[in-house]
Parts: structure tokens; C-alpha cells; sequence
């Protein structure tokens, strides 16, 4: 029998979602929980690699298992074998050919930032702190021209080998929360959150569109220049890789 589970995690103490060899990964894990479930080596697949440091609260996986556990339960008992950094949320009977990496039809990431002269210890897990003021209605303005289907060469990092470079961005939008003020510093912090969804991502793209941003608020980037930057398909012209902790795979959809 095929299932099809969801699961999260948090990703700081891991090398990612895919097994390697320099370290402990979230797959590792899960599979080693499945195994003593299920009394047999187990394999899982999930939607897509997620790396070192990065978080999921909504990853989907599918493995292949003959068990007396109800399915229901199943979430039940792996979390037994998890870590507490670990957890499936649900899980469910699938059809033989669901594969959840290529079944895939959009993804929702979250990219999680705060502004603020000093760094904040309760955000600084699963946020990037960012030092400088930040302009979120010129941010704003710049979202206007990555929504959409573009060739997103711009936004990859390098090493990737893909046929393509056109990805399609259904929906990118920014969340602004104000954080308690500090008395004596120069601007009063935010906190912002990044969610964009699209049918599939470059390497990177996520924590680059994030990068693009943050120098559109800190006024590096004008906003209108974030399309000649896309046309012009240069790497060099975007902003930085902001830091894997700030970047979460918050949901995966499908047809079915």
C-alpha cells in the first residue's frame, strides 16, 4: 500500500531533507521511524529537498508499507520514533502511482525576516535579522513584477542543472507585523513575512526573491528596476542569498 503523509520539521539541526553523508538529515530520521513501525526498511519521497537549516510545517512525503496499523494511527506511532523536532501531521492511503515529488502542482514557501537595529533573540531561529529600516511599500511595488510566468534566471544560484528556467509565481505576498517598540533606537522593528507560491522553484530562488526584496526596502534596488533584472537574466543583478533559517515550505498541493 501507497501513503501519502504530511509532515514538519525544524530544520536548524539537520544537513536538509535528502540523506547525506556529512550529517544527519530530516529524511534519515523519518526513515529510521518507519523502519521500527513498520519492521521493514522503509524508503520515503518527498516533494522536494529542502536544505540545511530550512524548516517545513506542511512537507509531503509517500512511502510504501504492508501493515495492521489503522492509517489514522499511523501518524500516531512514527512520532513515537521522532525526534521532538519532527512531527507527521496526517497521513493517508494514496493511489500506486502518487509520487510526491513529481505529483506536485504548487508550492507555498514563507520567507520570515525581521527589522531591527538589535537582533531579537526569540525571532532569531526561524528569522533573518536585517539592521537597516526597510521601505515595505517599495517592496511592495517590486512584487508587482515577479508574480507571473517569467525565466527566473535572475534568481538562481548557481550550480543547478535544470532544463528550464521558466517558473510560473501565482501569488507573492508580504505580511507586516510591528514588534514591540525599544526605547533609544533609531526605528522601530518589524517583523515581515514573505509567502509565495508558484508550480516549482530554482535553486534558491525563494531565499534570492527574499534577497531582491530586502534591497528594494533598503532602497539598492529601485522598485521597477526587479523587471530589467528578471529580463536581463544575471545572477550578479539580484539581491543576496538570504540565510537558509528564515525559510519555510509551509504547503504542498495536488490534483487529487
Amino acid at each position: 500500500m501507497r501513503y501519502r503523509a504530511v509532515i514538519s520539521y525544524d530544520g536548524t539541526s539537520y544537513v536538509g531533507w535528502q540523506r547525506q553523508l556529512n550529517g544527519m538529515s530530516v529524511q534519515e530520521k523519518m526513515e529510521i521511524a518507519l523502519g521500527k513501525i513498520f519492521g521493514a526498511t522503509t524508503s520515503c519521497t518527498a516533494s522536494g529537498r529542502t536544505d540545511a537549516g530550512v524548516h517545513a510545517e506542511g512537507q509531503v512525503i509517500h512511502f510504501d508499507a504492508d501493515t495492521s496499523i489503522p492509517t489514522d494511527k499511523i501518524p500516531y506511532a512514527v512520532n513515537t520514533e521522532l525526534p521532538d523536532d519532527i512531527s507527521m501531521l496526517q497521513c493517508e492511503e494514496t493511489r500506486d502511482d502518487f509520487n510526491a515529488r513529481f505529483s506536485a502542482k504548487r508550492k507555498t514557501y514563507r520567507y520570515s525576516l525581521y527589522s531591527s537595529p538589535h537582533r531579537l533573540a526569540t525571532l532569531n531561529k526561524n528569522h533573518t535579522h536585517i539592521i537597516s529600516p526597510l521601505n515595505v511599500e517599495d517592496m511592495k511595488k517590486a512584487v508587482e513584477h515577479i508574480v507571473g510566468e517569467h525565466d527566473f534566471k535572475c534568481f538562481e544560484a548557481s550550480g543547478s542543472v535544470v532544463k528550464s528556467t521558466v517558473r510560473t509565481v501565482f501569488s507573492l505576498d508580504i505580511a507586516v507585523t510591528k514588534l514591540p517598540a525599544i526605547k533609544g533606537i533609531a526605528f522601530d522593528p518589524i517583523k515581515l513575512d514573505i509567502t509565495i507560491t508558484g508550480n516549482g522553484f530554482l535553486y534558491n530562488m525563494v531565499r534570492i526573491i527574499a534577497g531582491t526584496l530586502v534591497y528594494v526596502g533598503m532602497g539598492k534596488i529601485a522598485p521597477d528596476e526587479v523587471k530589467d533584472i528578471i529580463l536581463s537574466k544575471d545572477r550578479t543583478k539580484a539581491g543576496k542569498t538570504l540565510p537558509p533559517e528564515g525559510l519555510t515550505l509551509v504547503s504542498v498541493e495536488y490534483e487529487d
